[in-house]
Parts: C-alpha cells; sequence; structure tokens
C-alpha cells in the first residue's frame, strides 16, 4: 500500500488522485505537470461545470448505464456531503433543450429516463418563466426541452481544482511543477514502468506510475486508437455588477444542438462572467499516417483564442437566448480539449501489458462532474477492490477501437453537424488584441 506513487499529471482527475490515495494513508505520492495547479491548459481550469445527480444504479442496467450511475453516485455524494466539495456544488436545476428533430429526441429520451417529473417547455414564455425577468429575453425559435428544478446544477471548477490540490499537499502529496513529461520509463524487458521521465532530463522513479494527463496522455502512451483528443469552444461575457446580480441561481441553460451558458461563479474574488459555449460534435488536429495518408490520431494545442465561427455560433445562441447580450464584446475565450474514448465510458485500468503502469485517461466530455469519485475509483483499483461491473466497462478495450470512426460525432449535436478539422480553420478571434480578427499561421 505505501508503495511510491508517482501520478502523470495535475488536472483535475490527477488531483482527485492524489487526494484520494493521501486520504487513505498512502505517504510517498508526487505528482508531475508542466504547470502549477490550476495549469492554464487543463480542461478543469475553468470558470465552472455542469454537475448532475444519476439514480441508483440497478442490477438490470446496460454495463453502460451501470457505469455512468455508480460513478455519478460516489461523485454527487462528494459534491453535496464532503466537506471539501459541497460548498462548490450549486442545485440550481437543469434545462436541457433542442431546435432540430434529432436532438430534440435525445431530450425525450434525457426525460424519460430521469423516472422524475420534468417540467416540458414548449414556447418562448415557457422558457422564459425558468429565469428571471430580464434574463432570458430572446424568442428561443423553434427550442423544445424540459426543466429539471432539482438534483442539478453547476460546480465552481478552477475552485475545486485548487481545493484538492491543497488539501492533497496538506496531507503530504509533492507537486512537481515546471517541466513537462516527456516519456514514460521502461524497464529493460520492456514489460513495466518504472516512472516518468521530464524535459529537465530528470527521472522520477515509482513502484506505481498512474498516466492522468488527459488529453495529452495518448502523446505518452500507444492507446491503440482507444483515445482521440478533441476540443470544444468557450467564451467570457463580463457582466455589470447588477446584472451578475440578477444572473444569480439560475438553471443551467443547455441547448443539445445550440450550446450552454452557466450563472456566473460564485468563487471569491471571481470576475462577473458568463461562461457561454457552443455545442458541437467537436474539432480535432489530425495526426496523418506517412504512409497512406490516413487519420491515425489527434494532436492537442493550446490557444486562448477561438475559432470565428464558433464565436459566430455563440453570438447566434445569444441572439436566440438573450439577445441584450449578443453584440457585447467577449473578455476572454479558449479552445479546451479532452480524450474521447471509442464510447465515451472513461478508461481506467491497469495496463494488462505493462506492469506498474495504471491509465486513468477519457473523461469524454463528462470528466469533471465526476471528478470526486475517480480518486475513490482509482483507490479501489490499486487495491483490488472495485466494484466489477464499473472495473469491466472501464477496462482496457483496445478491439472495439480497431476500426475507429477518427470523425465519428459520438451522439453530439449541433455546429456543423460533423467533427471540426482545425486545418480549416483560417480565421479566429483576437480577443484582448489590436485586430478583429486574426489569420491561422
Amino acid at each position: 500500500m505505501l508503495s511510491p506513487v508517482l501520478i502523470v499529471g495535475a488536472g483535475t482527475w490527477g488531483c482527485s488522485i492524489a487526494l484520494h490515495l493521501a486520504r487513505r494513508g498512502y505517504t510517498s505520492i508526487t505528482v508531475l505537470d508542466s504547470s502549477p495547479v490550476p495549469s492554464p491548459t487543463s480542461a478543469g481550469n475553468d470558470l465552472n461545470k455542469i454537475a448532475e445527480e444519476a439514480r441508483e444504479p440497478k442490477d438490470e442496467d446496460s454495463d453502460e448505464d451501470y457505469f455512468w450511475n455508480k460513478t455519478t453516485q460516489i461523485a454527487m455524494k462528494a459534491w453535496k456531503e464532503d466537506p471539501l466539495f459541497s460548498p462548490l456544488y450549486h442545485p440550481m436545476g437543469f434545462i436541457m433543450a433542442a431546435v432540430g428533430d434529432e436532438a430534440y429526441e435525445k431530450c425525450i429520451a434525457y426525460a424519460e429516463s430521469e423516472g422524475i417529473l420534468l417540467t416540458p417547455l414548449k414556447s418562448k414564455e415557457d422558457f422564459q418563466t425558468t429565469m428571471p425577468k430580464g434574463v432570458l429575453t430572446g424568442d428561443f425559435p423553434g427550442w423544445r426541452g424540459f426543466w429539471k428544478k432539482s438534483g442539478a446544477g453547476w460546480v465552481s471548477a478552477s475552485a475545486t481544482l485548487r481545493a484538492m490540490h491543497d488539501e492533497a499537499s496538506n496531507l503530504g502529496v509533492q507537486f512537481i511543477t515546471g517541466s513537462p513529461v516527456t516519456s514514460l520509463i521502461y524497464s529493460s524487458s520492456r514489460d513495466s514502468i518504472l516512472g516518468a521521465r521530464t524535459a529537465d532530463d530528470k527521472d522520477h522513479l515509482a513502484g506505481i506510475t498512474i498516466l492522468s494527463a488527459g488529453a495529452g496522455s495518448d502523446a505518452l502512451l500507444d492507446f491503440k486508437k482507444q483515445l482521440r483528443p478533441t476540443a470544444w469552444t468557450l467564451a467570457h461575457l463580463p457582466l455589470t455588477p447588477s446584472e451578475a446580480k440578477l444572473y444569480l441561481n439560475l438553471p443551467v441553460l443547455y441547448g443539445v444542438d445550440r450550446g450552454f451558458f452557466i450563472e456566473p461563479s460564485h468563487s471569491p474574488g471571481s470576475a462577473h462572467e458568463l461562461k457561454i459555449c457552443d455545442e458541437h460534435p467537436g474539432y480535432i488536429n489530425p495526426i496523418l499516417s506517412p504512409s497512406s495518408g490516413e487519420v491515425i490520431g489527434s494532436r492537442p494545442f493550446a490557444k486562448e483564442q477561438v475559432p470565428l465561427s464558433s464565436s459566430s455560433r455563440i453570438r447566434s445562441l445569444l441572439s436566440e437566448t438573450m439577445p441584450h447580450l449578443a453584440g457585447r464584446e467577449f473578455s476572454f475565450a479558449r479552445i479546451c480539449w479532452d480524450a474521447d474514448t471509442i464510447d465515451r465510458t472513461f478508461l481506467i485500468d491497469k495496463h494488462p501489458e505493462l506492469n506498474g503502469l495504471v491509465v486513468v485517461v477519457g473523461g469524454s466530455g463528462n470528466g469533471f462532474a465526476t471528478a470526486p469519485a475517480i480518486g475513490v475509483v482509482v483507490a479501489d483499483l490499486i487495491e483490488d477492490k472495485l466494484d466489477s461491473r464499473l472495473k469491466k466497462a472501464m477496462r482496457w478495450r483496445p478491439e472495439i477501437a480497431e476500426e475507429r470512426d477518427w470523425w465519428d460525432t459520438q451522439d453530439r449535436f449541433g455546429g456543423e453537424g460533423k467533427v471540426m478539422d482545425f486545418r480549416d480553420v483560417r480565421e479566429w478571434t483576437s480577443i484582448g488584441e489590436d485586430e478583429s480578427k486574426e489569420t491561422e499561421t
């Protein structure tokens, strides 16, 4: 139990793993990352994220449903009861809606799966009554959906990263930042992982190495097509103090084929900003096979701007829901990366061929809400007491990714209705710059 543990990645999941292992009494834990917590490239370094409760898992559930309900149940218990996490959860409710017929079918399936009475929303007046007068001033053309008044809301994101980091540090976890991990260290027989090497040529050895570097994990290990680094886009909209007061205690508004916004963060010292996201199947930055020219992966990169087309989609979302804000300049924008598994179920397992290596990857757009559960799951996995159905669902499973379609939308809607290619982007926003737009170089 007390074998030295090395965690590669100090993002959402890396911090959760460090925290929960330290809480269980592990006394030699080191976390490596290129940046201090919260890293500017971490998907979790954000104003806020959506969180939603799930029903009790049942024996008759499919493996996918069991996985989701079980991990969400573990996480929500922490969000509601753990003194570290509970101040960061805001159960304000959740609105799920859509414009297109196919996307609306997803809303109907969501409502049916809830097993509780949700309020149907069929007109602009219906949507406008979900929030104080003056918030939703738009006409909501074609919008239809459902309002879940309790059991859902949002969590403060970067504040959660800081809280996990600070408690883990207080429990003795060592965070080493400033130099990125360049490779894992293999044994001479190539059947074990002994640790990781950083760009400053330092070797960090451990009995257990946990790879949890988000979308960057794919560059450190051959995942046999199980991961697709995928990016989404967000912008911040500044509010006046009086507007920020009006925009408190709101349900999350999520348009399956439009986008979403969450009320301003309640974190001390946070700016009065709304986070607005346009909804789409994602962007990839393709890696091509030198021999065939076919896509064999996706390579993340950092950028605190978004494609101009994404900015236009965000403006369209605002024009339909909050047109009084549609012309306001954004204060911040960035692309945000995650790693999609082939079935969007997490990949958390002991590597079947490399002793000493545990992979904790594949958030697939759902990683933050379950953050408090991930450390629990990983600790149970290491100690060979993980729920058997969870273990099966999250197993190393390259067999289902052999013929991976890198352009699969994975049941996501919005945008152009397809996974988009960063190579096709020519114009980006230039928020904070002199020009109204910049050209891709």
